[in-house]
C-alpha cells in the first residue's frame, strides 16, 4: 500500500483498503466498520478508488419520466407520505386516458425510459396493468417500461388468481422490460414487522427477484436507510443482497434511498444528512463488488449531495425524472414538477470532473447530437379525486 493511500484511509482502514486494492470481497465486519469509523473521506476513498476501476471517470444518466399511477394503497407502511390517507394526499388512480395525457405532457422530449409505480389497490383488476403497459408503450413508442416493485407483482398476480411467474409472463408479454427497486426496503425481519408488516417479508421479496430472473427480467435493486434500521441491519441487508446476485446475476443497478420523515408516522426522526447519503453510497459501492452500477437519486438526496456522490461511490445519477410523487414537501414542489433537462443533467456531472455519458435502462450508451429542444414550462394539473 503506498503512503499517500495510508495517510487518507489510516489504520483503522488499512485492513480494508488492502483488501478493496486486492479485489477482494469485503465481510459483515468490514461493513460495520465503514458505517461506524469517523473517517468519511477514508471510506469515500476507497469507494471511489472501485468506482474508477470499473467506470473511470463515466457517470450515467437516463431520459425518464415518471408515472405514478395510483396512491390508493393498503399496506399503511409508517414510513410513507404518500398514500392517500385522512389528513393527507386525496385519493386517486389514474385511467388509460389519464396516463397517456401525463405521457404527452412531454411529448416534446426525448424520453427512453418511464418509470411506473403505484399504491397496493385492491380494487384495480388483473387486466389493467396489461391495459397500463401498452397504453405507455403505444403512446411512447420505443420507451424502456420500468414498472411495478415485487409488492405490486404479488398483488398483480393476486388480482389475478394466476402464480407470480404467469403475472410476470403476462406483463412481459404486454410490453415489460424491467422491474425497479423497492417493496422491501430494508430486509430485517424487525424492521419489516415494525413498520411495513402489510407488505412482503425478505423471502418472499427475493422470490420475486428469483422469478424475475428465471424469466430473463432485469432489475434494480434498493435500501431505504434512515429510519429505525441499525447498522448492522443496513450490513446485513447488503451482504443478502450480494448472495441473491451471486445467484440470480440480473441487478443491474443498487440505490441507496434516503428516508424522508416529513408527513409520515416518523415525523419526529431527524431529516436525513449529507454525511449518512455519502456514507450509505460509499459502503454501498465497497460491500456490492458484483453490482456493476450503484446511483445517487438527486431527487431524495439533492442535486449537490449527488455531485459529490460521484467521488464516494456513486457512477450513476439517474436522470430527468420529470414529475415525482413518492417524496415531496408540499408546497415546496408545488406541482410537483421536479426535473433537470438533459443540459442541466450534464453540467451537474461536468461541473465535478465527471464525464457525462447517457444511456438507456439498460446501460447502453446513447450518443445524441441533437441539440436539446427547450423544456416548456407547464402546469401539471392534479389527478381528480375519485369516488370512494
Amino acid at each position: 500500500m503506498s503512503l499517500a493511500v495510508s495517510r487518507v484511509v489510516g489504520p483503522e482502514l488499512e485492513p480494508i483498503a488492502e483488501k478493496v486494492l486486492a479485489g477482494e470481497r469485503l465481510s459483515f465486519e468490514d461493513g460495520l466498520t465503514l458505517y461506524r469509523t469517523h473517517n468519511l473521506t477514508g471510506v469515500g476513498y476507497l469507494a471511489n478508488i472501485v468506482r474508477e476501476r470499473l467506470h473511470g471517470a463515466k457517470t450515467y444518466y437516463v431520459r425518464n419520466q415518471h408515472i405514478n399511477y395510483t396512491n390508493i394503497c393498503n399496506k399503511f407502511c409508517k414510513f410513507c407520505s404518500f398514500y392517500a390517507k385522512r389528513g393527507g394526499p386525496a385519493p386517486y388512480e389514474m385511467s388509460l386516458d389519464e396516463v397517456r395525457q401525463r405521457l404527452s405532457w412531454h411529448s416534446d422530449v426525448r424520453i427512453t425510459e418511464v418509470h411506473m409505480v403505484g399504491g397496493i389497490n385492491p380494487r384495480l383488476p388483473y387486466q389493467y396493468y396489461m391495459d397500463l403497459v401498452r397504453a405507455v408503450k403505444e403512446t411512447r413508442p420505443g420507451v424502456h417500461v420500468k414498472a411495478f416493485t415485487a409488492v405490486e407483482i404479488v398483488e398483480i398476480a393476486r388480482v389475478g388468481g394466476v402464480t407470480i411467474d404467469q403475472a410476470l409472463a403476462d406483463l412481459i408479454e404486454a410490453g415489460l422490460d424491467s422491474l425497479p427497486g423497492g417493496g422491501i426496503e430494508v430486509l430485517s425481519d424487525r424492521v419489516h414487522h415494525e413498520l411495513f408488516g402489510k407488505k412482503l417479508n425478505g423471502e418472499e421479496w427475493k422470490d420475486v427477484a428469483r422469478a424475475a430472473a428465471k424469466l430473463g427480467l432485469k432489475q434494480y435493486a434498493t435500501m431505504l436507510y434512515g429510519h429505525i434500521e441499525t447498522d448492522e441491519e443496513r450490513v446485513d441487508h447488503l451482504v443478502q443482497l450480494r448472495e441473491l446476485q451471486d445467484e440470480t446475476k440480473h441487478f443491474l443497478t443498487f440505490t441507496p434511498l434516503c428516508f424522508h420523515p416529513e408527513k409520515t408516522e416518523l415525523e419526529h426522526l431527524a431529516l436525513p444528512t449529507a454525511d449518512t447519503d455519502l456514507r450509505n453510497i460509499a459502503v454501498s459501492r465497497l460491500m456490492l463488488d458484483n453490482f456493476e452500477h450503484v446511483k445517487s437519486f438527486w431527487i431524495m438526496n439533492s442535486v449537490p449531495v449527488t455531485q459529490m456522490a460521484l467521488w464516494y461511490g456513486a457512477d450513476d445519477a439517474d436522470g430527468t425524472v420529470h414529475e415525482y410523487e413518492i417524496t415531496y414537501k408540499d408546497g415546496e414542489f408545488g406541482n410537483k414538477s421536479q426535473v433537470l433537462t438533459r443540459a442541466n443533467m450534464i453540467r451537474m456531472i461536468e461541473e465535478v470532473g465527471r464525464v457525462a455519458i447517457e444511456r438507456d435502462s439498460l446501460y447502453n450508451e446513447i450518443v445524441d447530437n441533437e441539440p436539446e429542444k427547450p423544456v416548456t414550462a407547464r402546469r401539471l394539473e392534479p389527478v381528480p379525486m375519485i369516488k370512494s
